[in-house]
């Protein structure tokens, strides 16, 4: 028999928030993350917005010795971690005492490459580069450093699957965990917030270049949206087997209940209805649902007009004429990438768990292909038992999860 996935813990580092309470503020407000970033400008891109992440301090959390490898993305993902395994009542001697899983998303570790080269150009000197470059620059940086600070002992490697990446970390870890391979996995994405991450995306021109307005760039299934915006930070949950939970006395929280993948097989940046459709329906079959059956989605919509299209003809197809609510969070917290998919579960979950649905801010001309669609322009007030959130990549990647509300806070 299947095992059932629970989610025990969450934790969130990001543009609208260091933490869930913060988080589930900015969401009810529809308050912005999205500012203007000088540095960007010096640096040569077409758009110098971005969201705005704080640089945690980690010297009263962490010994130098567990700092040297981090890099950027590393330090969010330590932050959001913390706050799940806090959640989940999990501490050191658990950790030293029980195998834990780790996946996560990230699909760059831009900076520390660019400063290698710097000082090698520099110094020409491999021996100055110091013994942390590696280890931040490799694209696991984030798994071999929660792995090795959290004493993770279980299932131990990074999705890279671009936009999808923290999404397709859910999925996996919630498919580890039902074949019994693992009793917990922490999952989750991060993504680094520099101007050498983003440098290539601005080429592509897809950024926004509404600087005059930096809060209302982001305009998913808006008429007059120009681009997206790039943001990012960490998310984390602690999924783990229900009975599993039940026998340690957990708060569960919600429930993973589906699944769904496809993969586009066309243009390697090109977006499809078709595989987006598919990863939607796969999720629901997985859960054992219809799309009358879903309270809310949360949109990938990332604000590029192809893309924006391309999902809402999928989402039409499926929750056209249902009361669903819908709406992209990427409105206020601009695109976070590889986190995006985890970030947006655990946006998906503090709604429920706060009885609301986050608008999808700066909508004030629907695009036509999402007309029939029921978008929440502003914040909603209603409960939330079932969600479906979308993640979709460059190269094609697909991928979307069914979130439900658990129907007790306490286990007995």
């Amino acid at each position: 028999m299947e095992r059932r996935v629970v989610v025990t813990g969450m934790g969130i580092w990001s543009c609208i928030g260091r933490n869930k309470e913060e988080v589930t503020e900015s969401l009810r407000l529809g308050r912005s993350g999205i500012g203007y970033d000088e540095a960007r400008k010096e640096y040569g891109f077409r758009s110098p917005l971005t969201g705005i992440v704080e640089t945690p301090d980690l010297k009263a959390l962490l010994h130098r010795r567990l700092r040297t490898g981090m890099s950027q993305e590393a330090m969010y993902a330590f932050m959001a971690a913390r706050e799940a395994l806090e959640q989940a009542h999990i501490n050191e001697q658990y950790l030293l005492e029980n195998e834990v899983g780790i996946l996560f998303g990230n699909d760059s570790t831009a900076l520390p490459t660019v400063e290698m080269h710097a000082t090698m150009l520099e110094k020409h000197d491999t021996a100055l580069l110091g013994s942390g470059l590696i280890f931040q620059s490799m694209n696991s940086t984030v798994n071999m450093n929660l792995s090795t600070i959290f004493h993770l002992r279980g299932i131990n490697f990074s999705v890279s699957a671009a936009c999808a990446s923290g999404s397709h970390a859910i999925g996996l870890g919630a498919m580890f965990i039902r074949q019994g391979l693992q009793n917990m996995v922490l999952v989750g994405g991060a993504q680094e917030v520099n101007p050498y991450a983003m440098a290539a995306f601005d080429a592509l021109g897809t950024f926004s270049t509404r600087v005059d307005e930096p809060a209302k760039a982001s305009r998913p299934f808006d008429t007059e949206r120009s681009g997206l915006v790039p943001s990012g930070g960490a998310a984390a949950l602690v999924l783990e087997d229900y009975d599993h939970a039940v026998a340690r006395g957990a708060t569960i929280i919600a429930e993973v209940c589906g699944y769904g993948f496809s993969s586009n097989g066309g243009g390697i940046s090109q977006p499809s209805s078709e595989g987006s459709y598919i990863a939607m329906q796969r999720a629901l079959e997985d859960a054992g649902m219809t799309a009358d059956d879903i309270d809310y989605v949360n949109a990938h919509a990332t604000s590029t007009k192809q893309g924006d299209e391309e999902e809402a003809k999928a989402l039409t197809r499926i929750f056209g004429g249902t009361n669903t609510w819908i709406s992209s969070t990427k409105s206020m917290t601009g695109h976070e990438c590889w986190m995006a998919g985890a970030s947006e579960a655990v946006y998906s979950i503090l709604m429920m768990q706060g009885g609301f649905v986050a608008p999808n801010i700066n909508l004030d001309h629907i695009d036509p292909s999402a007309a029939n669609l029921r978008l929440a322009r502003q914040t909603i007030e209603t409960p939330i038992q079932t969600v479906l959130s979308n993640s979709f990549g460059f190269g094609g990647t697909n991928s979307a999860v069914v979130l439900k509300k658990f129907e007790s806070e306490k286990v007995k």
